[in-house]
């Protein structure tokens, strides 16, 4: 009786971590889309969650999202890319990086950072309009 419990409890172990295992690996699928929290015609994929930013960034506007799965060695996901370009927005090809992308649309300037399992989108506030006269001429 006891070795056959032992079993039971073995075989539950096991199934928990194969299943734990392959929630943890699962990589982005850049599907559907929601607007960024800094910019809502920008945007971002549903299953990113949103990190809270503690730091004070008078110039910029920050939004940071953790997405598990993306790597900042791999390159710009071209899902994300052409998902950005139908939303309207244009690439600055000019200060085209491989983790930190600009882009622009009808005035607005953003930027998109990625790196290990989150992601930054980074744009001038509203109130400062030197910043935004720098991003231009760039």
């Amino acid at each position: 009786m006891r070795l056959k419990a032992w079993l039971h409890a073995l075989v539950l172990l096991c199934t928990i971590t194969v299943f734990l295992s392959g929630c943890g690996s699962s990589k982005p699928s850049w599907t559907s889309f929601e607007g960024a929290a800094n910019e809502k015609s920008f945007p971002v994929p549903k299953e990113a969650n949103q990190r809270d930013h503690s730091a004070a960034n008078l110039e910029m506007n920050v939004a940071n999202y953790s997405l598990p799965g993306l790597k900042e060695d791999d390159l710009f996901p071209a899902a994300y890319l052409e998902a950005i370009s139908e939303w309207g927005w244009l690439e600055d090809e000019e200060d085209q990086q491989d983790v930190a992308r600009v882009f622009k649309k009808d005035n607005k300037v953003v930027q998109v950072t990625i790196l290990d399992d989150y992601f930054v989108i980074m744009m001038p506030k509203a109130n400062d309009k030197s910043m935004v006269r720098s991003l231009e001429v760039k």
